[in-house]
């Protein structure tokens, strides 16, 4: 969320930095919103406060100079206090549903872009930052992943359309290992050599964690929600309801699958406040994650490249302000490390202005060379939100004694692992079908250093 004085200092100014990421900021609206509480704010605080104040004053007077509790001229003054204690009562209700304008006016308004972000409408402005790797070049009919996970025999998409649905996948056997091992290849990475600490998170979340960062409300067709109790109850059903929601702490018809664990993890932090010697904090997690792809009907429906399910292993900062943008760099170069290790060739990308996500001021995308693709695809994006997200969440550190302050948060995945199996997988195909395990894997597969056929 902006800052909202940010907004009421110079909102045209932030309305075009806005426009650079092809969002049109409601100038109007927030004027309208700012009008009425502006005039709430004065009759309520101010005027009121001094009227009554005022009546107060000539009742003590009236009193004072003897004149009783039956007086019609008391009586009159007390009739007029009563009526302004009224129309303030009626103007805290109205502040009230003000307040939850403004905040839901807020929510729908996406974060300001660096400066160094460059401007541009789609990804064909994005710029590209580095190569690493050299594309292997292969002197046979080049398969992609899915020919080659099916002629192992141990990748199978029907099985998955029978069990559950399309883009839904069926692993076995060595493959299956494979993905395992990648995960925990990342993760002990992540801990040894980066300084992360793992953790292990629900996959289930409630609203105010999508709220916290940025899922909600903009992004809430793109969400599996499960429900918590039944449509429509019985009164005996509704107790039950009820009584679950007490016992685990909440009151609510559904929860979400996460998109990634960016949302629970960083939500560990919201309405806390940590001590600043404490930062940076750097957790990592492995989780499934669960997207509808709402908005992607058509793309990439061959394969594991767009799923409902897939796996991945999230990096996630929370630091002080001055530092976040140095962090920016450290987390992108430990994704980084991962493909480097597994020797995948791939390129980093600076995302532009209308490229990035929602809650995101900057962004580098990281991606890895497909063969059968004969292109890069992205693998990891890595996002410096600053205090955006930190103030939806109440995120904050405290030096010393000081006020709390608004953390920076970061995040970015360390890498998918179904796109980073992929990538294996057509990177290190050979002529006859097999493909071999990168050495850097070997340890987690017991020593395996090639996948064929049974």
């Amino acid at each position: 969320m902006l800052d909202i004085q940010l907004l009421r200092k110079d909102a045209a100014h932030v309305a075009k930095r806005l426009a650079a990421r092809g969002f049109q900021f409601n100038t109007k609206r927030f004027e309208e919103l700012e009008a009425e509480r502006k005039r709430i704010q004065i009759r309520k605080d101010q005027e009121l406060k001094a009227e009554k104040n005022k009546l107060a004053k000539m009742i003590g007077q009236l009193r004072a100079a003897g004149h009783g509790p039956d007086d019609p001229e008391i009586g009159e003054l007390m009739g007029k206090s009563v009526g302004l204690s009224a129309e303030e009562k009626k103007l805290e209700g109205e502040w009230q549903i003000l307040q939850a304008e403004i905040n839901d006016f807020l929510m729908g308004v996406p974060n300001l872009p660096h400066e160094s972000v460059a401007p541009g409408k789609d990804e064909t402005a994005n710029v590209e930052v580095s190569r690493w790797g050299t594309p292997r070049s292969l002197d046979f009919p080049v398969r992609d992943h899915v020919d080659l996970g099916e002629g192992l025999g141990q990748l199978d998409f029907a099985a998955a359309v029978k069990i559950t649905g399309s883009r839904f996948s069926v692993m076995k056997g060595p493959l299956a290992r494979l993905h395992r091992a990648l995960a925990q290849f990342m993760l002990d990475l992540h801990t040894t050599e980066h300084g992360y600490t793992e953790v292990y998170v629900p996959y289930l979340v409630n609203a105010d964690s999508m709220r916290g960062t940025g899922q909600l409300p903009k992004f809430e067709e793109d969400l599996f929600k499960v429900p918590f109790g039944l449509e429509d109850p019985t009164p005996d059903e509704m107790k039950e309801i009820e009584h679950r929601a007490q016992f685990i702490g909440v009151r609510q018809k559904h929860f979400y699958l996460i998109p990634t664990a960016e949302v629970p993890v960083t939500n560990l932090l919201r309405d806390e406040i940590v001590a600043a010697d404490a930062l940076p904090l750097k957790f990592v997690a492995h989780t499934p994650c669960f997207r509808s792809e709402a908005g992607s009907y058509g793309r990439d429906t061959r394969g594991m490249i767009r799923q409902h399910q897939f796996d991945k292993v999230e990096l996630v900062q929370m630091v002080k302000p001055e530092d976040s943008y140095a962090a920016l760099e450290s987390l992108t170069g430990h994704a980084e490390t991962i493909l480097q290790k597994l020797g995948l060739p791939y390129r980093k990308m600076a995302l532009c202005s209308g490229d990035m996500g929602f809650s995101a001021a900057k962004t580098y995308d990281l991606e890895v060379w497909l063969p059968a693709q004969n292109t890069y695809r992205e693998i990891s994006s890595c996002s410096n939100f600053e205090a955006f997200q930190a103030r939806r969440m109440q995120a904050r550190f405290r030096v010393g004694q000081g006020k709390p302050e608004l953390l920076h948060t970061l995040n970015g995945s360390g890498l998918a692992v179904g796109r980073t199996l992929v990538a294996i997988l057509e990177n290190y195909q050979n002529a006859d079908g097999s493909v071999t395990v990168p050495e850097a894997l070997r340890p987690w597969m017991g020593g395996q250093a090639l996948l064929t056929a049974a």
